[in-house]
């Protein structure tokens, strides 16, 4: 895909990795509609990014809510066929993570965790989806799995059990599409130099991976030839015990 010019969807865009994504998709010539809960740090991301960058305030977990943006934003929505503005690309980045002892942790950060990494994503993903079926050209859904999707952690149960489920929901929708010529990737990234992790008492050093690196690695995976799909990647750092 030639990602100049092309409309993409950032989910979770004020977070590190989504930002980094953002600006990564802005700098080869896309509009990124970044969304996100937090009006003001959307608002200074866009300073930071440039005016291809368009803040969206929405919980994407409200799926009336949704909806309903992604009718009012975009045209060439069924049934009307019109083609003028629909999204190529959609980055399902937007992730909730607790960690801690089961019976210990609160019912409230389970039910986050899957509205946020499971309820969220489907209902982006099921909305954008009708429109990008309604392209010629080549469309391209990238799904933000973990580490902890393929392998687990101790006092991890339920931000495992989310990202398991994003590596299935990647592997059946890729197989879904294909022939709608839509592309659906998971990428799973390993420990991240932000402060996702301190909730687990981990704090975040210089040999994580690089926020800026991942948004390149998926730049990679969006320039792929139209017939070549990367369905999976896994990213880890080389040596990711803290500096000395």
């Amino acid at each position: 895909m030639d990602i100049h010019k092309k409309i993409a969807i950032v989910t979770g865009a004020t977070g590190g990795l989504g930002a980094a994504i953002s600006k990564a998709l802005v700098a080869e010539g896309a509009t990124v509609f970044g969304l996100a809960r937090n009006n003001d740090t959307l608002q200074k991301l866009q300073k930071n990014i440039g005016s291809k960058f368009i803040p969206v305030k929405l919980d994407i977990s409200d799926g009336i809510a949704v909806k309903n943006w992604v009718t009012d934003t975009f045209s060439g929505a069924v049934p009307t066929g019109r083609q003028e503005k629909s999204p190529d690309i959609l980055i399902n980045n937007a992730g909730a993570g607790s960690f801690g002892k089961i019976d210990e942790m609160p019912s409230e950060e389970w039910y986050k965790m899957i509205n946020t990494n499971l309820n969220g994503m489907y209902c982006i993903t099921s909305e954008v989806v009708k429109l990008m079926k309604a392209k010629k050209e080549s469309s391209h859904i990238v799904n933000i799995g973990s580490i902890l999707g393929i392998t687990t952690r101790a006092e991890g149960a339920a931000y495992s059990a989310t990202k398991y489920g994003i590596s299935g929901f990647s592997e059946a929708l890729f197989k879904e599409l294909r022939v709608f010529n839509i592309k659906v990737t998971c990428l799973n990234p390993g420990s991240i130099d932000t402060s996702f992790f301190k909730s687990s008492g981990i704090e975040s050093h210089g040999n994580m991976l690089q926020t800026e690196d991942i948004a390149s690695t998926l730049l990679h995976i969006l320039k792929t030839p139209d017939n070549m799909l990367i369905s999976e990647m896994t990213v880890r750092p080389l040596n990711p015990k803290a500096p000395e």
